[in-house]
């Protein structure tokens, strides 16, 4: 049920973002008088599982979700229709239109997509506002785990900066540790402000373990149970403050996660706190080296900054956030085509990009979410590469600055010679999804 839900969230995203894609290119070209023989979501190759011709235009839903597209008249397209090709230029057809106007049906998509990422920001802004930790507020610092420590990092650290840039929020760390050029951290530790620097040898491991480089850290205070918990059955309560485990005086939530599960199938000694009063409690830990209690939510530790947006200040909010996304996203890609660093073997396809849904109907997660593989979708499409957007953009600019029109065959190769580049992207990233499930 978990794949459905995710799968779902994943395909209702992706239409929608490719629908809005296609009509970015669809409005001008029809404003513009040119004929648009086909919209589709999904590619049709053989067959579609649903089309119907209104006036020129055939629209439909193809079989294979790898994308969408429109079929202009007179345009060398992913279609590579030749024959249309060959026949005298009509009015109504793409390469009839004066050069300014092709650069606007071109563009069109990737302005659709930035202008959608702007819309989904600034709405969630003004519906749901904006909460975050504000990072001098981790008066307890990080927990890190080993791929943080060999890169200098201990447990209780506080982060202040890297790079030179302050970090104003919690979130921003793991982002900017793997995406810092330079690699300097200024951290405080036990009083003292420390500068280290990353080993360049460690960056690959530290983009492979992403996931898990560093934790909030937070004193372990019992905030529920699961049903099968021995801790509740040993006498836990909720509230209870853990302070040591076999006699061992231990502070932090993170620090018993790593010894709890060292003594499987034994009994542990926990010393809680509860009322003022110190307890001791026998408590047995299974198989599964978990004794099934959950902390308290990071409000009860921390304030929580909590903004809230009115209509007029949301939009200039969601342009920043936008281009912020983008910003990073552009740093993710200089960071992927460093062969050096070994992020090209990190890159996913649909099903890493399916995984980033919630397994159950999360809106505020799907909607930022659709935002950033908008901004994503946008950045892809205007890369020069024959056969995207991009492509097509830079061959119509060069022809308004040289005035000369490259010829039909040029545009027949590029177009080739953009799909083996796209086929290996897609073999590239999808055969890395495979090789994770065998793995």
């Amino acid at each position: 049920m978990d794949i459905l839900i995710q799968a779902s969230q994943f395909i209702l995203s992706l239409s929608l973002l490719i629908i809005l894609h296609e009509l970015g290119h669809f409005i001008p070209a029809k404003l513009f008088k040119t004929r648009v023989e086909k919209f589709y979501l999904f590619f049709d190759p053989w067959f579609s599982l649903v089309k119907k011709k209104i006036g020129d235009t055939v629209y439909g839903i193809g079989w294979l979700p790898l994308g969408g597209y429109v079929k202009i008249a007179g345009m060398i397209d992913e279609s590579m229709d030749k024959e249309q090709m060959a026949k005298p230029p009509q009015p109504w057809e793409f390469r009839s239109k004066p050069a300014w106007q092709r650069l606007i049906i071109m563009i069109g998509g990737v302005t659709v997509n930035i202008i959608v990422a702007i819309i989904i920001y600034a709405g969630m802004m003004m519906y749901y506002g904006e909460q975050y930790l504000p990072n001098e507020n981790l008066k307890y610092g990080l927990s890190v785990d080993s791929t943080a420590e060999a890169i200098g990092l201990r447990d209780g650290d506080k982060i202040i900066s890297i790079d030179g840039k302050k970090i104003e929020r919690f979130s921003e760390i793991p982002k900017e540790l793997l995406l810092s050029d330079e690699g300097r951290i200024t951290l405080e530790r036990n009083g003292n402000i420390q500068e280290l620097t990353i080993p360049a040898d460690q960056k690959k491991s530290l983009i492979k373990a992403q996931q898990s480089l560093i934790n909030i850290r937070v004193p372990y205070i019992a905030g529920g149970f699961t049903e099968s918990s021995t801790a509740k059955k040993a006498g836990m309560e909720e509230g209870d403050s853990v302070v040591a485990i076999n006699g061992e005086p231990t502070l932090y939530f993170d620090e018993y996660l790593e010894k709890i599960p060292q003594n499987k199938e034994k009994e542990i000694s926990l010393t809680v706190y509860r009322d003022g009063e110190p307890l001791e409690l026998n408590v047995e830990v299974p198989t599964s080296g978990k004794i099934g209690v959950a902390s308290k939510p990071l409000d009860y530790f921390f304030d929580l900054e909590t903004k809230k947006y009115g209509f007029f200040e949301s939009f200039p909010a969601g342009i920043n956030r936008s281009f912020t996304v983008l910003g990073d996203y552009v740093r993710q890609i200089k960071l992927i085509a460093n062969p050096e660093t070994e992020a090209y073997k990190e890159v996913g396809g649909f099903i890493m990009i399916a995984k980033q849904f919630d397994t159950h109907w999360n809106w505020p997660k799907f909607w930022a979410f659709t935002a950033f593989l908008s901004i994503m979708l946008a950045f892809l499409n205007i890369l020069p590469i024959p056969a995207l957007d991009g492509g097509h953009v830079v061959f119509v600019l060069w022809e308004m600055i040289s005035g000369r029109k490259p010829s039909e065959k040029v545009l027949e190769y590029a177009q080739l010679a953009g799909f083996v580049i796209l086929l290996g992207l897609i073999l590239l990233a999808n055969g890395n999804d495979i090789l994770r499930l065998f793995k």
